[in-house]
């Protein structure tokens, strides 16, 4: 007999004291829907996914939990199969069964929200916004669309579900009340026609139990998500941000992203004050058949202890990338980790994964 679906809450995540944590707050585990092959993500070169991937959970389960969605036993026969052959160890791995249709689990998976509860112990829920696939682009979506829902059963934790569209890789979160975005994706009208800035403003904090939301403009060239802002900029603590520049004049990412940069000297936390903001430059453009890809440092992924970063083989702006990070992030350790394989997908390290944040 199947599980019977959590029916989910009344009000709002904030309505009932929840938030969305920071990133770099503890975590029990990290998120994966495994890719295969009859997917779209990765066409003529999947083949150079599942190290890819294993290299990554490797750097995670070394620190933590790796969960990862594949749709039935014979995937998950198949993904430890794959794990194996790359040497991956998975004592930490374990695998729940759930539909998918593609695997960039930032923006489909579960967005795990947390509040205190009695005695100090924190208790947690999961939000199911509604995903539509970056703007109805890659059709059918229904199955990652359902994903959050069925988690929050198998979880066999409360559920807030909201029919506003909403991508986890549109946001980023101070962990003191600011929301970070973009323009371009959260007031397009390909995921929330008639929704005004002020709606959208509402909507992110109360289903995100936030404070204040900060704007964004443009995304880089390549990203087909309409301008993701864990492609441009991210907090790495309450008051510092880390955002991409672009040197070369020619490059079509110049201008975008200097005028992110102008806007993000120009906002203010819920103190009034000014973000300390620390600049990292973008790697060399890379393509693949003639196409520009969205390779950035910017899609990091905080693990504990430790920042996994993307990297695409240009050691000069890989070396300041890194090494400015590092200086950012004195108590974590900065790890590069080869993406330019998995940049075919128009995705890295970050869109690929979602983490849960400890109890």
């Amino acid at each position: 007999m199947a599980a019977r679906r959590s029916k989910p809450l009344a009000g709002t995540p904030r309505s009932h004291g929840f938030s969305f944590p920071a990133e770099w707050e503890k975590q029990s585990a990290i998120w994966f829907s495994w890719p295969r092959p009859e997917g779209i993500s990765f066409p003529g070169k999947y083949h150079t996914v599942p190290g890819n991937l294993a290299a990554i959970v490797s750097q995670i389960v070394a620190r933590e939990s790796a969960h990862i969605i594949v749709p039935n036993e014979n995937w998950e026969f198949i993904v430890r199969q794959q794990l194996a052959a790359y040497d991956c160890p998975t004592r930490r791995v374990k695998f729940f069964h759930v539909p998918t249709n593609e695997c960039w689990c930032r923006d489909h998976g579960p967005a795990f929200v947390v509040r205190k509860g009695r005695g100090g112990a924190r208790q947690m829920a999961i939000v199911d916004w509604g995903y539509n696939a970056w703007g109805g682009k890659y059709p059918p979506f229904d199955a990652d669309d359902a994903v959050p829902t069925h988690l929050a059963t198998q979880l066999k934790l409360p559920l807030f579900r909201t029919d506003v569209i909403m991508e986890g890789g549109a946001v980023d979160f101070n962990g003191a009340g600011c929301v970070l975005t973009t323009e371009s994706v959260l007031l397009n009208d390909n995921r929330n026609p008639g929704m005004s800035r002020k709606q959208v403003e509402k909507t992110l904090c109360e289903w995100y139990g936030q404070e204040k939301v900060l704007w964004l403009g443009d995304g880089i060239e390549g990203d087909d998500t309409d301008g993701h802002v864990d492609d441009l900029a991210r907090f790495v603590d309450a008051r510092t941000i880390v955002t991409a520049v672009e040197d070369d004049p020619r490059d079509a990412n110049h201008e975008v992203l200097r005028e992110n940069l102008r806007r993000l000297k120009l906002l203010r936390g819920l103190d009034g004050r000014p973000f300390e903001i620390v600049t990292i430059p973008m790697p060399k453009a890379v393509a693949h058949d003639g196409q520009r890809l969205p390779a950035t440092y910017l899609n990091f992924l905080f693990v504990n202890g430790a920042v996994l970063v993307p990297t695409f083989r240009d050691k000069k702006s890989e070396r300041v990338a890194l090494a400015t990070l590092a200086k950012a992030l004195p108590k974590h350790e900065v790890i590069g980790v080869d993406c330019t394989e998995l940049i075919w997908g128009l995705g890295a390290i970050h869109c690929l994964t979602q983490q849960q944040p400890r109890a």
